[in-house]
């Protein structure tokens, strides 16, 4: 039984204790040498590894094997139960991560309150058409050239400038004294004349493009047939009143609606200038706001026209104002929006 307690306390391999009996007897240094013996291992039953000294008889080795085995049991146990915690606690102890620095709580603020950095972020359609690039540098010189032409005309005819706003602006004047008075200068009358053409039908071409009817591709084709429909439009207009003067024998009537029709044409040019360059370069809604108001001026000298040229047929020929204005309805309005509708037609593709 105290071999068997003892190999139960201590656990020691048996090469460890026998070398030291040998040395603690003293006969066998001093009568004989050495010799190194093979130490006998044995296992119990339950295979358990008991030493060589366990092996002895138990007389000689009971005070040596008794008396150091019992402060051996506490030396022997608590280094090993002592160890376990110690490695338990060795492998749950957390290695601590780098601290935080100013720039990642920066980002993590940011990442809180930001709603386009969120993970359930709100989705948005993008809605922009994709900007389609306009060449307008050629508008830039057109708009040039029409200033500058106005401008050549205004300084070397001066004294036809003068004649031109006095007898649009005095209507009680002599019919034939501003006749002749317009008449010595044939050649800047046929200036502002063309002068009107283009600038009417830059104005139209304008209009058109503000309400994207056409696109700035189509401007090499849409002015010049502009300017020749225009000029078709007039030149056919003095044709005819030459010729309804010459048939029913007015033609001194004839004469006066033409200088009337004429010289409200070229005062009507001149007063497109300034919102020829708004409709060419400011914003949208001021282009738009601008268009009505040369609109309202349009319709205003037109009326004007009309007012004149009624108080001038009046005192040549006697007639109803029901018939002044079926003339109007059919020989003024009507030819004009005809072409208007032709060319919304020839434009757009639709009715």
């Amino acid at each position: 039984m105290a071999a068997q307690t003892d190999s139960t306390v201590r656990q020691e391999p048996a090469v460890q204790n026998a070398p030291a009996k040998v040395q603690n007897a003293p006969r066998d240094t001093t009568a004989r040498p050495v010799k190194k013996k093979v130490p006998v291992v044995k296992k119990d039953s339950a295979g358990v590894t008991i030493p060589a000294s366990a092996l002895r008889p138990a007389a000689p080795a009971a005070p040596v094997a008794t008396t150091p085995a019992v402060p051996a049991v506490p030396t022997a146990i608590t280094p090993a139960t002592a160890a376990v915690p110690a490695d338990s606690a060795q492998q749950q102890t957390v290695v601590p991560s780098r601290q935080e620095t100013t720039y990642d709580l920066f980002l993590k603020e940011l990442a809180a309150k930001n709603v386009f950095l969120k993970s359930n972020k709100p989705t948005r359609l993008d809605v922009n058409k994709l900007r389609v690039y306009d060449d307008l540098d050629w508008l830039v010189y057109v708009m040039a050239g029409v200033v500058l032409l106005l401008g050549i005309i205004r300084l070397s005819y001066l004294k036809y400038f003068s004649d031109l706003f006095r007898a649009f602006m005095n209507p009680t004047l002599s019919q034939r004294q501003l006749k002749d008075q317009l008449s010595q200068s044939p050649f800047p009358n046929f200036l502002l004349n063309s002068f009107f053409v283009i600038s009417l039908a830059l104005y139209l071409y304008l209009l058109m493009y503000r309400q994207q009817y056409i696109t700035s591709n189509t401007a090499w084709m849409a002015i010049p047939g502009l300017i020749v429909l225009v000029t078709v439009v007039y030149g056919v207009k003095y044709l005819m009143l030459r010729f309804c003067g010459w048939l029913f024998g007015s033609s001194e009537l004839a004469d006066a609606y033409i200088f009337i029709l004429y010289l409200i044409n070229k005062v009507l040019g001149i007063l497109l200038v300034p919102f020829l360059v708004i409709l060419a370069f400011c914003t949208p809604e001021l282009a738009k706001a601008f268009m009505y108001i040369s609109i309202f001026f349009i319709v205003l000298l037109v009326a004007y026209r009309y007012i004149r040229s009624y108080s001038v047929v009046k005192q040549y020929l006697s007639f109803s104002r029901l018939h002044f204005f079926l003339y109007l309805c059919a020989f003024e309005v009507a030819p004009v929006l005809i072409i208007t509708k032709v060319l919304l037609v020839a434009l757009t593709g639709g009715l």
